[in-house]
Parts: structure tokens; C-alpha cells; sequence
């Protein structure tokens, strides 16, 4: 949603300052679908609304939904043409996460992603990557009964946490991803808490040091993958730039200004980096950086996007996070929601 357009029409048209707000509740908070659904705006000025200004900055191609519900991916469709995805996560009863991009394709290249492989298109705006939120919260509304959690009504069954785990690596569209986290976080607006937000980063050394200057309570979480810089080289190109040693010094400095939790991703690849000796050297890492406890293994099998890699088996990972446990790393297995529904980044889009 356009927020200064939506002024603009207002202004244009005469219309008291009152009424901004009536709208912006109706669309940001209580989940209206159009202008028609909002009651308290009389019938000319919906009908002359609806026709001069789009709700959402795209089209929906196509929603799936996992037999067990609790995961949904839309496949959406900018303006230009361009295609960009969002999913939505269910991993508690009442809890839904809504996994937003911020561009269109990626130009990081990790071997191991979907997105990668297509390349770097553009950057989405604050609005593009707003309306992903807003797109759901609408999806929530329309489609509660579907869900057995949501059977409390829109209020229990509507989005509570945001990841910029999409498309994209949001350290590359600050200028877009930090002006969204402010529209998100708006009271007028969206209204979620900072700590609802996280913001997934390949490992950008620089974007995290400014992230804690400029959004302390923001959750980050890092795509570590590999704990030796060989293997880190070789599957994640960030790393030539900013390798781990690069890594270890930007989290030192982020511990000092936010003192609050950070959560490493590590991607199970069979043979690659589930061996005891990437365990020891993963905890050694941890164990470089300091304030132990404020860091966090989060152990994901790997969905497949490539013939060439596969996931670790159930028991490998079993076997990792307990070699883990040997030297007091925090870890857990994490559930893998929306395989039959290709959740992975990137996996509708490029296809």
C-alpha cells in the first residue's frame, strides 16, 4: 500500500485528515481485501477510491498449500512482470511467520540456494516488500476457517513474526529493507514490536554492525553454513569478502551495542559439513566470538534445490547437534515446514 499516494488522494480531494487513519486501520490492522470492505468510508468515495489507487503492489499467481497446513507459499507477480515469493509458517498452533523478499533474484550466488542461481534482478521497495505482510494478513482474514489454529477468529489467527529470509539478501536494499522495518514497526501502521523482526543476512559485515546501530532490538540471524573459510569460499562467494574472521569481529562489536541473541543457520549437506571435525570447528567458531550464550545453532536439512547436494540424513544431524552439545553450543534441530509446497527460496520463482 502507497501510503504518501494514498495522502496525495486525500489532499486532492478535500478530504478531512481524520480519514487517513480510518483507512489506515482498516488496511493495516483489521485486514480489509479493498476499499469497498471499508464501512466506514461512504459509497462514492469507495467506489472512487478502489478505481484510482491499487491496494497491493502485485498480482497473486498462485498460493500452495501443505496438506498439514502449516505452511502456505504465494507466488507473486510485480508490475513490471517480474516474480517474487512469500511464505507463511505455522511452526506452533496461533503462530504464523511470514517469510518476506527484498529483491527480485539474488546476486550473492550460494551454491546451495534456488534464488542464487537466478541472479540479481532488482531491488523490491519498501511498499513491495511491506504489501508481503499485508498480503497475508488479507490471506489470514479471508481464509481462517481453513486453518484448524486460526479457529478462534482473525485475532488469533493472524501474523506475529516477519523474517527477511525471502528473496534476496537484505543488507544489499537497506536503503528499502530499513524503511519497511519502520512501516512495519509504525503504531499507525502494521504495528509489530522490533523484537517480531529478523533480518536473515548471507553474512555482510558491515550491514550487521549498522543493523545494531540502527535497529538494536531487531533479531538477526546470520546463513553461516560452513565454519571453515575453504568450504565457506567454495559454497558462499560473500565469504571472499567478508570471511569469517570479518564475521567473528562484526558480532563482537554487535554483542557490545545490543547485547541480545543471534542465531547462526547451518544447512545439513551430506558429506559436505555434517562430520565431527566441521562440529569442532563450528564450536570453535562460537567459542572465538565470545558471549556463548548469546549465540544460537539452528541445524536445518537441507531442501533440495540442486541435483549435485543433498540433506544430511535424520540421524547425521541427530549425531551433529550432540557432538555440538559436547562442547555447550546452543542447538536445535530445526522442523522443515513446506517441502511438498517448494518453500526453499527461490524454488517457484525460478522455475
Amino acid at each position: 500500500m502507497n501510503i504518501k499516494k494514498l495522502q496525495q488522494f486525500l489532499e486532492e480531494n478535500n478530504l478531512p485528515k481524520f480519514r487517513l487513519g480510518q483507512i489506515q486501520k482498516a488496511i493495516f490492522m483489521d485486514g480489509v481485501s479493498s476499499f469497498s470492505e471499508i464501512t466506514t468510508l461512504s459509497k462514492n468515495l469507495r467506489e472512487k477510491i478502489e478505481k484510482e489507487m491499487q491496494l497491493l503492489s502485485f498480482e497473486v499467481e498462485k498460493v500452495l498449500v501443505a496438506e498439514d497446513g502449516q505452511s502456505i507459499k504465494a507466488l507473486l507477480k510485480l508490475f513490471d512482470g517480474n516474480l517474487i515469493e512469500t511464505v507463511l509458517i505455522s511452526p506452533k498452533p496461533g503462530i504464523w511467520s511470514a517469510c518476506i523478499s527484498c529483491q527480485v533474484g539474488c546476486a550473492m550466488g550460494c551454491r546451495f540456494c534456488a534464488t542464487g542461481k537466478m541472479g540479481f534482478k532488482r531491488d523490491l521497495t519498501d511498499e513491495e516488500i511491506t504489501d508481503q505482510v499485508l498480503f497475508w494478513r488479507q490471506y489470514l482474514k479471508k481464509n481462517s476457517k481453513l486453518f484448524g489454529n486460526c479457529n478462534l477468529g482473525f485475532e488469533n489467527c493472524d501474523v506475529k513474526n516477519i523474517v527477511y529470509m525471502g528473496m534476496g539478501e537484505p543488507f544489499n536494499n537497506w536503503k528499502e529493507v530499513s524503511e519497511s522495518i519502520k512501516i512495519l514497526t509504525d503504531e499507525k501502521l502494521f504495528g509489530f514490536g522490533s523484537r517480531s523482526i529478523s533480518v536473515s543476512t548471507s553474512g555482510i559485515a558491515d550491514g550487521i554492525e549498522r543493523m545494531a546501530n540502527e535497529f538494536p532490538q531487531v533479531n538477526l540471524a546470520i546463513s553461516l553454513h560452513f565454519a571453515s573459510d575453504e568450504k565457506r569460499d567454495r559454497f558462499m562467494p560473500v565469504n571472499k569478502k567478508d570471511n569469517l574472521e570479518k564475521l567473528r569481529n562484526a558480532l563482537k562489536k554487535y554483542f557490545q551495542i545490543t547485547k541480545r541473541k543471534v542465531f547462526l543457520e547451518y544447512i545439513m549437506l551430506d558429506g559436505i559439513n555434517d562430520a565431527a571435525l566441521d562440529a569442532k570447528l563450528l564450536a570453535d567458531f562460537i567459542h572465538s566470538i565470545g558471549n556463548t550464550h548469546l549465540l544460537h545453532i539452528n541445524l536445518i536439512r537441507y531442501n533440495m534445490t540442486s541435483e549435485e547436494l543433498k540433506p544430511s540424513s535424520k540421524t547425521r544431524t541427530q549425531l551433529f547437534k550432540q557432538e555440538l552439545e559436547k562442547y555447550n553450543v546452543n542447538t536445535t534441530i530445526r522442523k522443515s515446514l513446506g517441502e511438498e509446497i517448494k518453500a526453499a527460496c527461490g524454488q517457484l520463482a525460478g522455475e
